[in-house]
């Protein structure tokens, strides 16, 4: 055999015994002629001990390791004098008998430690090396965890895992598709699917109940830190269920992974609607870790000739607690992060209530004392805090007042990523309406319920409908959604006229379900977690690039294995494709 034991296994009660260990040369070191080896495998790291009365044999392969050579050592186990409290293994080592080089090993373009000298781009390149590091593999294995702790929860609760395709057909809705042309059926294409939406409710339809797949989907859509063209869902569908049964369930499944995965107890999540979600955070992903809830101060500072707030749509404000100190430069920097196209304010102005009672605001000159006094009232504060104000139209200047709320919480250490606060936000709208269309497109996907107090408002006011839908948000990160499911023809039929499909579209695209609902539908609703996400907002980091094993970078590529790549010509000639580069401009 290879090994006995493990890297990462040994311990006092091994001293004496002999032992093969195998696995990776993590670094060398001379000292006043020993040499001391640190081993590592994916269990841990043990040192090894080689005598200045070594065999000329052992000198000989001793002298030749390098960092990464795969090795076997043979040895017996005993006692440190110099003992490192650092490793599980730290108070034994290996007096090294015999060794033996499995592989050699080039020297690798960064250093393979937990704390590695290699950039982002270097270490993409060579990711197999990259997940031999601590903090890597690390994230994996808790993925794996997960993985398992979800699907034990869901199979205890009579979910049946079940698979769907993914070669399927491509539809215009939502993000763009991933295109794969078939060679059997000349010109025509499968897309790779961008949920299993319509799978999960032809099995409900089929009688499963309950039905649940840990899945890869794709979306070629515009990358940022928690996107990937290629993701993982926990996708999820269950029959003769309203909302409320949904939330339950999946709620249930939240505070299991985080006992069971983190061993923290997670209370009830509240319910949060969009409409109060936008109001009050800017977000419908709020996070409600911290206060500093919006303030609309429209009707408290108008009509006082200062013009830039009287032309405004919309004037409101947050409250930062105890920085009423801060400086003219920190202010003149938060104005300048407001004014990024980004966030798209024009200004920011702030109001100062000083300790000893006064204020002081960047519009001293339109406003009295006693009327910045209203200013604080209307926001809460206190004296030694400081009032921030955005005015515009008030869609946009909400959602900039929810990103200038994150910023100052960040930088006041309010968004401790040891701390975990769910909420559901319901009650989404249904639609939402595209000036340069001119039409209707459904916020979560055309299957979604409405509201059935809401569906006489379908013909005379689409944009007031909400839906049954909800989202999982978690610390400002949206971790899961999903819908109660339209399961009526007639209705989804409405629905489909609404977004602007013809009947031949319709027909079309989804013949197949709405033939399939002829045969007797049930009540059916769902749920999709990003499973990246979540692994991701448990291992503490901001991208889920970092628990992913092989992930693309921000263009897309995998540039280990440098794809995307031009394929051979007779490939192409066998699908009956003719590739046409457009010239750059």
């Amino acid at each position: 055999m290879y090994r006995t034991h493990t890297c990462g296994e040994l311990r006092l009660e091994h001293q004496g015994i002999e032992v093969t260990l195998a696995g990776w040369v993590q670094r060398k070191r001379e000292l006043g002629g020993m040499t001391f080896v640190d081993l590592r495998d994916r269990y841990g790291i043990t040192q090894l001990v080689f005598d200045e009365k070594a065999s000329a044999e052992l000198n000989d392969k001793l002298k030749k390791l390098g960092r990464e050579f795969v090795i076997q050592a043979t040895g017996h186990v005993r006692e440190r004098s110099s003992k490192n409290d650092h490793l599980p293994t730290g108070d034994i080592e290996m007096d090294v008998a015999d060794l033996k080089v499995l592989s050699p090993s080039a020297v690798p373009p960064f250093t393979i430690e937990d704390e590695s000298d290699g950039g982002d781009d270097i270490r993409m390149k060579y990711r197999y090396l990259d997940l031999r590091r601590n903090p890597v593999r690390e994230n994996l294995v808790l993925r794996s965890k997960m993985a398992h702790a979800i699907r034990s929860y869901l199979n205890d609760q009579e979910f049946i895992e079940t698979e769907t395709p993914v070669l399927i057909k491509s539809t215009p809705e939502g993000a763009r598709d991933f295109v794969v042309p078939s060679r059997m059926n000349e010109g025509q294409f499968y897309a790779l699917p961008q949920s299993p939406q319509v799978f999960k409710q032809l099995l409900m339809v089929a009688g499963f109940d309950r039905y649940y797949q840990i899945v890869k989907c794709f979306r070629d859509e515009d990358l940022r830190a928690d996107r990937q063209p290629e993701f993982t869902q926990i996708d999820c569908e269950m029959a003769f269920v309203e909302q409320e049964d949904v939330l339950n369930t999946f709620e249930g499944l939240t505070k299991h992974l985080f006992k069971a995965i983190k061993n923290v107890d997670v209370a009830d999540f509240p319910r949060m609607s969009y409409a109060d979600a936008m109001i009050n955070y800017g977000s419908d992903k709020p996070d409600i870790r911290f206060d500093m809830l919006i303030k609309d101060l429209t009707d408290v500072v108008k009509g006082h000739q200062f013009s830039v707030f009287d032309d405004a749509e919309f004037i409101g404000a947050i409250c930062a607690e105890g920085c009423a100190d801060y400086t003219r430069k920190q202010l003149d920097a938060l104005t300048n992060w407001v004014k990024r196209p980004q966030i798209g304010a024009k200004g920011m102005v702030y109001l100062k209530c000083n300790a000893d009672g006064t204020f002081k605001s960047s519009v001293d000159k339109f406003y009295s004392e006693d009327e910045l006094q209203k200013w604080a009232s209307a926001c809460g504060a206190k004296a030694g805090d400081l009032i921030l104000l955005l005015s515009g139209e008030k869609a946009s200047m909400l959602d900039a007042l929810g990103a200038l709320r994150l910023e100052m919480g960040k930088q006041l250490g309010l968004m401790d990523k040891n701390t975990f606060k769910p909420l559901w936000v319901v009650d989404f709208p249904l639609l939402e309406w595209d000036e340069e269309t001119q039409r209707h497109y459904a916020m979560h996907h055309p299957f979604t319920a409405p509201k059935p107090e809401d569906i006489a408002l379908l013909d005379t006011a689409p944009g007031k409908v909400r839906a049954n839908a909800y989202d999982l948000v978690i610390n400002g990160v949206e971790i899961g959604g999903g819908s109660v499911r339209i399961y009526d023809s007639e209705l989804q039929s409405r629905m489909f006229d609404l977004l602007g499909f013809t009947k031949e579209e319709a027909q079309a695209q989804f013949g197949f379900l709405m033939s399939a609902f002829k045969y007797g539908a049930p009540p059916h609703a769902g749920i999709a977690f990003g499973f990246d996400r979540l692994v991701s907002l448990f291992a503490g980091l901001d991208s889920i690039r970092d628990v992913i094993a092989f992930p693309k970078n921000n263009a897309g590529r995998d540039v280990m294995i440098d794809s995307p790549s031009p394929i051979a010509q007779n490939q192409l000639d066998e699908l009956n494709l003719k590739v046409v580069l457009k010239e750059k401009k």
